[in-house]
């Protein structure tokens, strides 16, 4: 069965006809893991997303599965291992998307107050080993000194350089990872729809038993009825909950706003990532990281309270990330012009200050005095000045940092919440994209005992650490060898070695549906490997605009802006023909995505 607008008149249809046992509000990462997960469990299960799936947040992150060493900053071990073991879950379940890609953090001692020194970076990379299984492997850390740290990365600031840590680290295809698993829950009986709206609930007495929903595409508003409603809308969850009128909603979200600027490869070169403090003594860290031929650099984090569909990068935001970059890698003199492209997302953070972030959090664990007394006393015990005694005495009388200052956007929570309310409806929020199988996998558990304690009906859940997402049956092991495998089918069905080994790699075991409809007649002014994988995209992937395709459903916008601009008229002439657009509609949809590209060039900043 495809997975494409010729299928979604009949899901809506299928949605309007029975009484769902699980209705999901959101498209994200988040709402994607849960719908998998009951799927394939048995559940009958729809989900609505007024935008493309992964389209609000899950599109926009810094586009890794981190393994959050900078939660050892505080000493929050629990959190680490939690995160890295769900890291290499998901790697195992989806061994396409998230590739190892170890992690450079340089450390300068020039500019007062830092995250790490070289004594406390080496103790928490090597308690990171541990908690990631991963001591005695060749991904095990190792430090530099300076000589090997620009040797390697000559860009770098030299004045003050120290050292680095190097370690293991995974980056993602976010909009990738959540495709896929909008995909198996489709082939798994799932009801799947995008550009759908959730604008009420359906009640009996005062319990939700449903949904009023508009479709965005015809304009006509459904009712889908299910035994249990949950939120899963990202930093759209109150307003989701205030749908409700009948009671009043005490705020879950505190959203801030990350932004990442690409430029090309040749202006920053960045052979690996790199992840380093921002040097102004904010609490940040920013990331530098190499994808494609490009180098993106981010993140900035400052609280939001704009337009949640269309967050906009800012002057303000790429003066700050350019004056870290410039300070970092002071030969690079990046400009705005040099930037390519760019794009800003929001965190669904959670208000209250339990758990930490990666990107500079701080969930209270300890106060900076303390961090520097366990990092002395650790030293000392370690030259044979200090007893075990006095590491345990540090250890016992620990300060928290809360009563120090106000939480920052840095600091507030990426922990997860799982709540029913009076009126019934489930909501899941919180939470980072490395932590979502386990979030879903929560959810499902109270799912199944609602269905039992109140439907009396019984459900077996799968083993979500063990079902794979689509494309993802193969050994996450042998993924090189995987690769290398199916790009040969790649090869026999007359594309390029480089680029049948691309798409193998971006595709998984669905590569070879994309070789297959490449050896079709090519849509005009597009490749035969192109062409594939527009009518993969069309046909599997439920693309609905060229900002579908071209953003999310591969990183021509994002990654390839050299070719963008000879690639975008011809994909929208073949969206066009396959989708049946009348000329008004083509113009439209042409406009919409010049204005997608627009703004992910900074025009507007450009003065252009």
């Amino acid at each position: 069965m495809g997975f494409s607008i010729h299928t979604r008149k009949e899901t809506i249809q299928a949605m309007q006809e029975q009484e769902l046992d699980l209705l999901i509000i959101g498209g994200g990462i988040t709402g994607a893991g849960v719908a998998l997960q009951a799927a394939a469990s048995g559940v009958k299960t729809g989900l609505i997303e007024m935008q493309d799936f992964a389209e609000g947040t899950s599109s926009r992150s810094t586009k890794l599965v981190h393994g959050g060493i900078r939660y050892l900053k505080n000493f929050d071990v629990e959190v680490v291992a939690d995160t890295v073991t769900e890291r290499a879950v998901i790697q195992g379940i989806a061994p396409h998307i998230p590739k190892p890609d170890p992690m450079l953090l340089p450390i300068y001692n020039d500019e007062g107050p830092t995250t790490y020194n070289m004594f406390s970076i080496k103790v928490a990379m090597d308690l990171y080993d541990q908690l990631a299984g991963v001591t005695g492997t060749p991904f095990a850390n190792y430090v530099l000194d300076p000589e090997e740290v620009l040797k390697r990365e000559p860009f770098l600031k030299k004045e003050g350089l120290q050292g680095a840590g190097v370690y293991l680290d995974f980056r993602n295809n976010d909009s990738r990872l959540v495709i896929e698993n909008i995909k198996q829950a489709a082939a798994d009986g799932g009801h799947m729809v995008s550009k759908m709206k959730a604008v009420g609930f359906l009640y009996e007495d005062d319990k939700i038993v449903g949904v009023k929903a508009r479709d965005l595409l015809t304009g006509e508003t459904i009712e889908i009825r299910a035994k249990l409603v949950i939120n899963t809308s990202g930093p759209w969850v109150d307003k989701i909950r205030n749908l409700n009128f009948k009671r009043a909603v005490v705020p879950k979200m505190r959203p801030t706003k990350g932004v990442h600027l690409v430029v090309d490869r040749e202006k920053l070169p960045v052979p690996q990532p790199t992840y380093f403090d921002t040097g102004k003594q904010d609490g940040r860290m920013v990331f530098a990281l190499p994808r494609e031929n490009k180098t993106y650099f981010g993140t900035t984090d400052t609280d939001y309270t704009g337009d949640y569909e269309e967050p906009k990068v800012t002057q303000e935001d790429v003066d700050y990330l350019l004056e870290v970059v410039n300070h970092r890698y002071p030969d690079a003199n990046i400009t705005l012009d040099d930037i390519e492209s760019s794009w800003a997302g929001l965190r669904p953070l959670l208000m209250g200050n339990a758990g930490s972030d990666y990107n500079g959090g701080d969930n209270g664990s300890i106060s900076e005095k303390s961090f520097n007394d366990v990092i002395d006393v650790v030293s000392r015990y370690k030259a044979d000045d200090a007893s075990r005694g006095d590491v345990e005495h540090v250890l016992n009388h620990l300060e928290t940092s809360r009563d120090e200052k106000e939480l920052s956007p840095s600091q507030v929570s990426r922990g997860s919440s799982l709540e029913r309310e009076e009126d019934g409806l489930i909501t899941l929020s919180g939470g980072k994209i490395t932590d979502y199988r386990k979030m879903a996998a929560g959810a499902m558990k109270m799912i199944q005992q609602l269905l039992k304690d109140e439907y009396n009906q019984e459900i077996k859940l799968i083993d979500s650490t063990r079902y794979p997402v689509a494309g993802g049956a193969f050994d996450p092991t042998k993924v090189d060898e995987h690769v290398a495998e199916l790009a040969k089918d790649g090869v026999t069905a007359g594309l390029p070695e480089d680029e049948a080994r691309y798409i193998a790699d971006f595709y998984g075991t669905n590569a070879d549906e994309v070789f297959k409809l490449a050896q079709e007649e090519p849509f005009a002014g597009l490749s035969a490997g192109e062409s594939g994988r527009l009518r993969y995209a069309l046909e599997a992937e439920m693309i609905l605009t060229p900002a579908d395709y071209l953003m999310r459903r591969t990183n021509h916008i994002l990654f390839e802006r050299d070719t963008l601009d000879e690639l975008k008229q011809p994909v929208v002439d073949a969206m066009a023909e396959y989708l049946d657009w009348t000329a008004e509609e083509k113009e439209q949809h042409m406009q919409q995505l010049e204005a997608v590209i627009a703004e992910s060039d900074l025009a507007k900043l450009k003065g252009r």
